[in-house]
């Protein structure tokens, strides 16, 4: 599988840990930024990681800022992601399997590295469930 990853600097250390975790599971990682915690806008990369998940150049995106709220804002601009904020895993399994959601979008000053580990598996490894599901979703993207 090939992940994106995009944080502001809030979100560094945790994508830091979170892209070793993932390349230790032998999946292909793409990394939009930041390089530090340096003080930087989060737009810079969220814009970055969506263009990548919707131009198919990786299969999902992970994000990261310090409420979640911000770069899952930004994502959402963008007309085919549908980003999910996810603080625990079971709303991680619930935007796959009923928003089949391409983007996790992390508060990483809210969640222990050990719990974003859990949302992050949980999220790759659940399937849209389709079904009724998917005519909701057709009705995003209406303008």
């Amino acid at each position: 599988m090939k992940i994106g990853f995009a944080a502001d600097h809030a979100g560094y250390q945790l994508k830091i840990f979170l892209i070793e975790l993932m390349k230790n599971e032998e999946n292909e990682v793409v990394d939009f930024g930041t390089n530090s915690t340096e003080s930087v806008d989060y737009p810079d990369f969220a814009h970055l990681l969506a263009v990548a998940v919707e131009n198919g150049e990786v299969d999902y995106g992970i994000a990261i800022c310090g409420s979640g709220n911000g770069i899952n804002m930004t994502l959402n601009k963008h007309l085919k992601i549908r980003a999910a904020l996810c603080w625990n895993e079971e709303i991680a399994a619930l935007a796959r399997k009923h928003n089949n959601a391409n983007v996790c979008s992390l508060p990483a000053r809210f969640i222990s590295e050990a719990e974003a580990a859990k949302i992050v598996v949980i999220f790759l490894k659940t399937d849209f469930e389709g079904g009724r599901h998917q005519k909701r979703i057709d009705k995003i993207e209406c303008f």
